[in-house]
């Protein structure tokens, strides 16, 4: 059961690195209504390369490295397509990811 939850944890981990490296793009900063402040887009990167990060730790963590790594693209790529249908359809949602920007 420890596993499922370290798994679910790299998934959002995933999802929160993919949303925060997308948002420090300018125009998906606007997209998601950003648009009144400043994109913190260099504090973004920083954020989603240490969540995509923690991601790989934590499936790696779960499995030996082979399985890990597979695990770990294929949420990559599941985070990345999440993320690509909410700048599509909902990118408001997105604004969830940064707490001062859903004030704004």
């Amino acid at each position: 059961m420890r596993d499922a939850w370290m798994l679910g944890a790299a998934l959002l981990a995933a999802l929160a690195g993919m949303g925060w490296l997308a948002l420090a793009m300018d125009v998906h900063w606007e997209q998601a209504g950003g648009a009144a402040m400043q994109a913190p887009a260099r504090l973004l990167r920083v954020l989603g390369t240490l969540a995509l990060a923690g991601s790989l730790w934590l499936c790696l963590a779960v499995d030996h490295a082979s399985m890990a790594a597979l695990v770990w693209v294929m949420a990559l790529a599941a985070a990345a397509l999440a993320v690509a249908m909410a700048l599509s359809w909902r990118p408001h949602w997105l604004r969830l990811l940064v707490p001062g920007a859903a004030r704004a």
